[in-house]
């Protein structure tokens, strides 16, 4: 096993936490129809955030697509060693999708205050308390834009494509080894970063427990999709077959390598829905 017992369980209880508030967040924002007059009322995004307009069955292409954009520009701020670019960046990044989370709580003034001192902190004074904590929103802010464009299909390709690319950016390029040892080093790390003490040749060292933001982010996207679709039940099964896929990653792993989580987690995702529709459906 790669990391402590007590750091792996701390994982997995971060992952699953992220899925369930996330799911919470996703319920809120979808479309729903009042029974008395067969009105459909949807809560808007705050801060006048608009989700893309594209179809549900090719938004996997566009989402895609984003993807490997926003790779390539945190490649580039990396060569660049353009810290500040890169802090900037991610503030904007943490602020919106907190605020989008949190706003399923609590009014939106007050969560866009609250999103913007959890993104300073986490620039400017990285703690792992504050870390760790905002990162349970941070992805049911994201899946709240982009769950309502997704379908089954569109979400299933995607992931699809996502494990092949994470597969080869880890194995193949291995650009996506250096991008994690880049934000680690700079302190400003998109996933879930735990730093704890080993002893090795007699002497302690810090080493982190590392989830990237991407493996919570995108199997929360395919739970999100299960409860738009077919309700909170089957989503929350199926969040939970996701985290044992992620603990059987944990369990096969080994210390001083890296992995490339999404090809686990999808098929955590596949299994997930069999299970639904086999006992649930």
């Amino acid at each position: 096993m790669k990391h402590k017992t007590n750091i792996t369980i701390l994982l997995l209880l971060i992952f699953l936490s992220s899925h369930l508030i996330g799911l919470f967040v996703i319920k809120n924002y979808l479309p729903k129809e009042i029974k008395e007059t067969g009105e459909i009322i949807e809560k808007q995004l705050p801060l006048n955030i608009e989700r893309p307009e594209i179809e549900e069955k090719t938004s996997f292409f566009t989402i895609f697509v984003i993807i490997i954009i926003s790779t390539l520009i945190a490649l580039l701020l990396m060569r660049l060693n353009a810290l500040r670019l890169w802090k900037f960046w991610f503030f904007i990044s943490i602020a919106l999708t907190m605020t989008i989370a949190l706003n399923a709580f609590i009014a939106e003034y007050l969560a866009i205050i609250i999103a913007v001192l959890a993104a300073l902190i986490k620039i400017l004074k990285p703690n792992v308390i504050v870390n760790n904590l905002s990162e349970l929103f941070i992805y049911g802010g994201l899946a709240a834009i982009f769950v309502p464009i997704l379908s089954l299909f569109s979400i299933s390709i995607l992931l699809i494509l996502i494990s092949i690319y994470d597969f080869y950016s880890v194995f193949k390029s291995k650009h996506m080894i250096k991008l994690a040892k880049f934000q680690t080093k700079s302190k400003v790390f998109a996933g879930v970063n735990i730093p704890y003490k080993i002893r090795e040749n007699k002497k302690e060292k810090v080493t982190y427990a590392i989830l990237g933001g991407g493996d919570i982010g995108f199997t929360l996207f395919f739970s999100g999709v299960i409860l738009k679709q077919f309700g909170m039940l089957p989503a929350v099964i199926t969040s939970f077959v996701i985290t044992l896929s992620l603990l059987g990653l944990f369990l096969y792993s080994k210390k001083g390598k890296f992995y490339p989580a999404m090809p686990v987690l999808t098929l955590g995702c596949f299994t997930g829905l069999f299970i639904v529709k086999l006992f649930i459906l």
